[in-house]
């Protein structure tokens, strides 16, 4: 008897899958794209200043203290632990303590932006641009506000982000998935931070 004829007989052929096994929703997979191409971005600018530093003989340290910058760390690292905690909630269901927790994190991007507007404000004061500084090669400049210049334009737009998708969940136009795709790329610019933190700021430090 065929393998047909057994089917017919009552022997069902095995049903057909529904979907992938190793799906990812189309949100997510377009985050994780992009933060693949940004990641692209960041490197090859660190890569670039990079460069730069090892080959001007009088690149500058201006940088007397790491006060600011661990205070700035800080925020964000916390940030990106309030963020976790609100994508927790919203997969539990529990939609005012992930509100809550988004609301957190925005607040602490924004406090973390204007401490770096504050420290571009007394670069400035002292006389650095982005062709020119007291202290050895304009190149410095360039190299310092466009890198630190782009990953706060991410902070800003992530800050958006998140009190946008964040408001719009409350409301139930959007659910757990968005949170977590916002958050995906929230724990990306706090990861961004911590490769700018040693090369931009560290190894600048006026000892």
């Amino acid at each position: 008897m065929s393998q047909a004829d057994l089917t017919m007989e009552g022997h069902p052929a095995a049903a057909p899958m529904s979907g992938p096994i190793f799906s990812i929703p189309s949100k997510k997979f377009a985050m994780w794209l992009f933060i693949i191409a940004d990641t692209m971005t960041f490197s090859a600018c660190l890569f670039a200043y990079g460069f730069l530093r090892n080959g001007a003989p009088n690149w500058p340290r201006p940088f007397h203290s790491i006060t600011n910058v661990a205070i700035m760390t800080f925020i964000l690292l916390t940030s990106s632990l309030t963020m976790l905690i609100g994508v927790r909630a919203s997969r539990a269901g529990d939609k005012p303590k992930a509100f809550l927790w988004i609301m957190v994190t925005a607040v602490l991007g924004i406090v973390f932006a204007l401490l770096h507007i504050r420290e571009w404000m007394g670069l400035i004061g002292e006389g650095m641009t982005m062709f020119k500084n007291p202290w050895g090669t304009g190149l410095f400049g360039s190299a310092f506000f466009s890198i630190t210049g782009l990953h706060l334009t991410h902070v800003v737009s992530g800050v958006i982000a998140l009190l946008a998708v964040g408001l719009r969940y409350r409301t139930g136009r959007y659910n757990a998935d968005d949170i977590e795709v916002v958050g995906l790329y929230w724990h990306f610019v706090d990861l961004v931070w911590m490769f700018v933190v040693p090369l931009v700021y560290l190894l600048n430090l006026n000892h």
